[in-house]
């Protein structure tokens, strides 16, 4: 299979900002493992700003966008040094690409992309994708590598976008504020009853929250491919979505 992943800030990074380096070690040990076995991996990673939060001493994420450049700047470094040394150990080469929303308006630009992208995947690269913070104000008012992930895997031609995050899936009400909610495991079609089941924005150091999960499967769904929201609290929870197995939300497409 070709399998967009997209991991979010929290998955990555302690509530301090920085790097969780055993979940990070132990989701780069999966994705080696499942290129080893023959699967196409396509990563789009957040967590620049918050990494950058992180390594810059600051006591929380900043609100203005010219301090969000600046620790999306220093922490873009520090998250690709990582990710290359650990799939490095592997014997993965790593690539990385950074793009804005309007990459994927122009024609031009799309088109280098797909190119770029397929090319790297015939080379047995793992391309790295995140949003370029210090240049796109825009994304990063908004915080929304979902939607990125979605947009990079209908160019892709994925067959399927996992994005792994700090909830187990969609839940039927707030789980934190309803013992009784329960989790939604398949969702045919999304629609304003399902968006009505979407929360406020996620963690401190991240700004992606259920909408705009949900606003990507869309995207997915329109494309002709599946998505599927799960905890990355445990990155070998891949290998039983790889298996066919049910693991957090999907958001079915109509075949």
């Amino acid at each position: 299979m070709r399998v967009v992943i997209k991991v979010g800030t929290s998955t990555l990074a302690h509530s301090t900002g920085r790097l969780n380096v055993r979940r990070t070690q132990e989701l780069c040990q999966v994705l080696g493992d499942l290129k080893n076995a023959g699967h196409e991996i396509v990563l789009v990673s957040s967590g620049a700003i918050g990494m950058g939060v992180g390594k810059l001493g600051l006591s929380a994420r900043p609100k203005d966008i010219p301090t969000k450049q600046a620790a999306a700047a220093v922490g873009q470094c520090e998250l690709m040094y990582t990710y290359d040394r650990m799939f490095l150990e592997q014997n993965h080469t790593v690539a990385q690409i950074l793009l804005t929303g309007s990459d994927f308006s122009h024609e031009d630009r799309r088109e280098n992309f797909c190119n770029t992208l397929s090319r790297l995947l015939e080379l047995k690269a793992l391309p790295i994708i995140n949003e370029n913070d210090t240049i796109a104000t825009d994304e990063i008012r908004v915080g929304d590598n979902d939607t990125l992930s979605a947009l990079v895997a209908v160019n892709a031609k994925a067959d399927l976008l996992v994005i792994l995050s700090d909830i187990d899936g969609l839940y039927s009400a707030d789980p934190k504020k309803n013992k009784n909610a329960s989790l939604i495991s398949c969702v045919h079609g999304v629609d304003e009853k399902i968006y009505a089941l979407a929360g406020g924005e996620g963690s401190s150091l991240g700004t992606g929250g259920m909408r705009t999960k949900l606003h990507a499967a869309q995207i997915c769904n329109d494309g002709g491919f599946d998505m599927i929201i799960a905890n990355g609290e445990d990155p070998k929870r891949l290998y039983d979505i790889f298996d066919g197995k049910s693991v957090g939300t999907r958001f079915c497409a109509k075949k």
